[in-house]
Protein backbone atom coordinates (compact mmCIF):
# COMPACT_ATOMS: atom_id res chain seq x y z
CA UNK A 1 0.00 0.00 0.00
CA UNK A 2 0.84 3.30 -0.94
CA UNK A 3 0.05 6.76 0.91
CA UNK A 4 -0.36 8.72 -3.09
CA UNK A 5 -3.19 10.77 -2.74
CA UNK A 6 -6.17 9.03 -5.22
CA UNK A 7 -6.83 12.18 -7.82
CA UNK A 8 -10.43 13.41 -7.70
CA UNK A 9 -12.82 11.58 -10.90
CA UNK A 10 -13.23 13.59 -13.42
CA UNK A 11 -16.74 15.56 -14.08
CA UNK A 12 -19.36 14.08 -17.15
CA UNK A 13 -18.23 15.56 -19.42
CA UNK A 14 -14.69 17.11 -18.16
CA UNK A 15 -12.05 16.79 -20.77
CA UNK A 16 -8.74 15.04 -20.87
CA UNK A 17 -5.91 17.00 -20.59
CA UNK A 18 -5.04 16.10 -23.93
CA UNK A 19 -8.46 17.94 -25.29
CA UNK A 20 -8.38 20.59 -22.51
CA UNK A 21 -4.65 21.35 -24.48
CA UNK A 22 -5.41 20.93 -27.82
CA UNK A 23 -8.66 22.85 -28.27
CA UNK A 24 -8.91 25.30 -25.25
CA UNK A 25 -11.53 23.32 -23.60
CA UNK A 26 -12.34 24.66 -20.17
CA UNK A 27 -11.04 21.91 -17.42
CA UNK A 28 -14.35 21.66 -15.83
CA UNK A 29 -17.08 21.36 -18.42
CA UNK A 30 -15.23 20.74 -21.91
CA UNK A 31 -16.59 24.35 -23.82
CA UNK A 32 -14.38 25.40 -26.25
CA UNK A 33 -14.13 29.06 -24.18
CA UNK A 34 -10.50 29.21 -22.46
CA UNK A 35 -9.32 31.93 -24.88
CA UNK A 36 -10.12 35.18 -25.16
CA UNK A 37 -7.58 36.10 -27.83
CA UNK A 38 -4.43 34.18 -29.30
CA UNK A 39 -3.08 33.90 -25.63
CA UNK A 40 -5.30 35.36 -23.29
CA UNK A 41 -7.27 33.68 -20.74
CA UNK A 42 -11.18 34.74 -20.55
CA UNK A 43 -12.24 35.77 -16.87
CA UNK A 44 -14.56 32.98 -16.74
CA UNK A 45 -16.80 30.09 -18.52
CA UNK A 46 -19.26 31.09 -20.25
CA UNK A 47 -21.46 27.79 -19.79
CA UNK A 48 -20.14 26.78 -16.11
CA UNK A 49 -18.79 29.60 -15.04
CA UNK A 50 -15.10 28.71 -13.64
CA UNK A 51 -13.39 31.26 -12.97
CA UNK A 52 -10.26 31.40 -14.72
CA UNK A 53 -8.26 34.55 -13.04
CA UNK A 54 -7.30 32.28 -10.05
CA UNK A 55 -4.98 29.88 -11.60
CA UNK A 56 -1.81 30.88 -11.98
CA UNK A 57 -0.34 29.95 -14.78
CA UNK A 58 2.64 32.18 -15.24
CA UNK A 59 5.41 32.02 -17.66
CA UNK A 60 6.33 28.12 -16.99
CA UNK A 61 5.66 26.81 -20.27
CA UNK A 62 7.70 29.44 -22.34
CA UNK A 63 10.41 29.19 -20.65
CA UNK A 64 10.46 25.37 -21.88
CA UNK A 65 9.45 25.56 -24.79
CA UNK A 66 11.78 28.56 -25.79
CA UNK A 67 14.44 25.77 -25.01
CA UNK A 68 12.92 22.92 -27.04
CA UNK A 69 12.07 24.77 -30.33
CA UNK A 70 15.37 26.61 -29.73
CA UNK A 71 17.23 23.48 -29.82
CA UNK A 72 15.15 21.57 -32.50
CA UNK A 73 15.42 24.78 -35.10
CA UNK A 74 19.46 24.67 -34.21
CA UNK A 75 19.20 21.73 -35.28
CA UNK A 76 17.45 21.52 -38.35
CA UNK A 77 19.64 25.24 -39.71
CA UNK A 78 22.49 22.89 -38.96
CA UNK A 79 21.18 20.14 -41.20
CA UNK A 80 19.71 22.29 -43.77
CA UNK A 81 23.41 24.44 -43.84
CA UNK A 82 25.13 21.10 -44.07
CA UNK A 83 22.57 19.25 -46.85
CA UNK A 84 21.70 22.38 -48.92
CA UNK A 85 24.21 25.54 -47.98
CA UNK A 86 21.19 28.04 -48.90
CA UNK A 87 22.26 31.62 -48.23
CA UNK A 88 21.82 33.22 -45.12
CA UNK A 89 18.57 35.40 -45.72
CA UNK A 90 16.74 31.43 -46.43
CA UNK A 91 17.55 30.85 -42.96
CA UNK A 92 16.30 34.21 -42.04
CA UNK A 93 13.07 33.28 -43.98
CA UNK A 94 12.21 29.93 -43.01
CA UNK A 95 13.25 29.73 -39.28
CA UNK A 96 11.73 33.29 -38.00
CA UNK A 97 8.06 32.38 -39.35
CA UNK A 98 8.27 28.93 -38.33
CA UNK A 99 9.95 29.89 -34.20
CA UNK A 100 6.45 32.42 -34.32
CA UNK A 101 3.97 30.46 -35.34
CA UNK A 102 5.60 27.20 -33.49
CA UNK A 103 5.68 29.18 -30.17
CA UNK A 104 2.21 30.91 -30.26
CA UNK A 105 0.61 27.13 -30.89
CA UNK A 106 2.85 25.34 -28.59
CA UNK A 107 1.96 28.51 -26.29
CA UNK A 108 -1.70 27.83 -26.39
CA UNK A 109 -1.33 24.49 -25.97
CA UNK A 110 0.71 24.42 -22.97
CA UNK A 111 -1.02 27.23 -21.23
CA UNK A 112 -4.16 25.03 -21.66
CA UNK A 113 -2.74 22.18 -20.23
CA UNK A 114 -0.89 23.60 -17.42
CA UNK A 115 -4.05 25.42 -16.08
CA UNK A 116 -6.41 21.75 -16.83
CA UNK A 117 -3.50 19.88 -14.69
CA UNK A 118 -3.95 23.45 -11.67
CA UNK A 119 -7.71 22.71 -11.72
CA UNK A 120 -7.82 18.90 -11.71
CA UNK A 121 -5.06 18.60 -8.64
CA UNK A 122 -6.34 22.14 -6.78
CA UNK A 123 -3.60 23.83 -6.80
CA UNK A 124 -3.38 27.27 -5.44
CA UNK A 125 -1.02 30.18 -3.97
CA UNK A 126 -0.63 30.07 -0.22
CA UNK A 127 0.92 28.67 3.04
CA UNK A 128 2.64 25.44 2.94
CA UNK A 129 1.20 23.84 6.29
CA UNK A 130 3.57 21.25 7.76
Amino acid sequence: MTDDPVPAPREVGAPTIVQAGMKGLCPRCGEPSLYAGLLRFRDRCGRCGLDFTRFNVGDGPAAFLTLILGALVVGLAIWLQVKVEPPWWVHVLLWVPFMTVATILSLRVAKAMLLWAEFRNAAHEGRIDP
